[in-house]
């Protein structure tokens, strides 16, 4: 709720005197509340059933996050939540631009929220190996992407919101433009429950089909917000579909992970990943992958090595790869 608040605040989107019915919200979250679960199950054991609380499912269903936005700014347009692990927010924000360009909508508040530091998430992710333990007594450095010493990701949590508008709505009421969601892809590996294709096909896909869809060829990409989880087989495939894809210019695009910097906010990370492009664009600055120490021959790319590059960019790809296999490729160009 309080990155919705910045984000209308910061779109100079002034609600009084819009058509709330033509303002949508789409959100994603991959998995809900953890929390309300834990604690009224513990209320559950210690007390009985008649004392858990009214409010168990309304808190823990996820597509609750867009309704109470909506209840709360009173925005009446499209309203759903999707989840599709750690793409979720990236598939909502692809949700958004296609309601967009179908006129079902002026606006859609979009983006995706996640709150999953629990005993049950952290346990849980603990068990399925994806959680970095190798630098414990150096935990800023845990999370390292493309790095060779990379042993699993950093859990985070937060929420990334972004305001998009159809043109003519945005320009009327001058509002402050930062660039264009010109497009997207999406596809499913259709391999495995956690891991990766082996040769990133999914991503590969998604990536192309989204160069098709913003109508821009690899060769136009200034730079790759990449998926870079920091796990071993996450950042080898996404190098691998990042050359299918680009093949002779694979080496020439910067590709970074902020995930170095942030952790992995899961189904909100494509909503804080797609602010960050937007961002790249408007400051021409290339965030770093930091902790980048030991090249790995198997991730040999420009991985924006640990500090930040001024480049002039005008397109930006990002990628968000679920569990499921799920995977979506976003462009964002400079808008003119």
């Amino acid at each position: 709720m309080a990155v919705t608040h910045e984000a209308i605040e910061d779109s100079n989107l002034i609600l009084e005197q819009v058509n709330l019915e033509r303002i949508g919200v789409l959100l994603g979250s991959g998995i809900g509340s953890l929390k309300i679960i834990e604690e009224q199950h513990k209320r559950f054991l210690q007390e009985g059933p008649g004392r858990i609380s009214p409010f168990l499912i309304p808190k823990l269903i996820t597509n609750m996050a867009a309704g109470e936005v909506a209840i709360h700014f009173g925005l009446q347009g499209p309203n759903f939540c999707i989840t599709t692990a750690c793409a979720s927010a990236s598939h909502a924000l692809a949700a958004a631009l296609s309601l967009l360009r179908e006129d079902k909508a002026d606006i859609i508040v979009s983006g995706g929220t996640e709150s999953a530091i629990t005993d049950l998430g952290l346990g849980g992710f603990c068990a399925a190996r994806s959680l970095s333990t190798h630098y414990n007594d150096q935990p800023e450095k845990s999370s390292r992407p493309f790095d060779r010493k990379r042993d699993g990701f950093v859990m985070a949590e937060g929420a990334g919101i972004l305001i998009l508008e159809e043109l003519d709505h945005a320009l009327r009421r001058n509002a402050p433009i930062y660039c264009e969601l010109a497009g997207y892809g999406m596809s499913d590996d259709a391999y495995h429950v956690t891991a990766p294709h082996p040769q990133g096909r999914g991503a590969a896909q998604c990536m192309a089909l989204a160069l098709k869809d913003a109508e821009v060829s690899p060769q136009d990409i200034s730079y790759i917000n990449a998926h870079g989880t920091s796990t071993i087989l996450n950042d080898k495939t996404e190098t691998l579909a990042i050359k299918k894809v680009f093949k002779d210019f694979a080496k020439k695009v910067p590709v970074s992970s902020t995930k170095s910097m942030t952790g992995h906010l899961l189904g909100a990370a494509g909503g804080v990943e797609a602010a960050v492009c937007c961002l790249a664009i408007k400051e021409k600055i290339i965030p770093p992958t930091i902790n980048y120490e030991y090249p790995d021959p198997d991730c040999d790319l420009d991985y924006v090595p640990n500090t930040a590059r001024r480049k002039d960019v005008r397109i930006a790809l990002s990628n968000s790869l679920g569990f499921g296999g799920h995977n979506v490729s976003l462009i964002f160009k400079e808008y003119r």
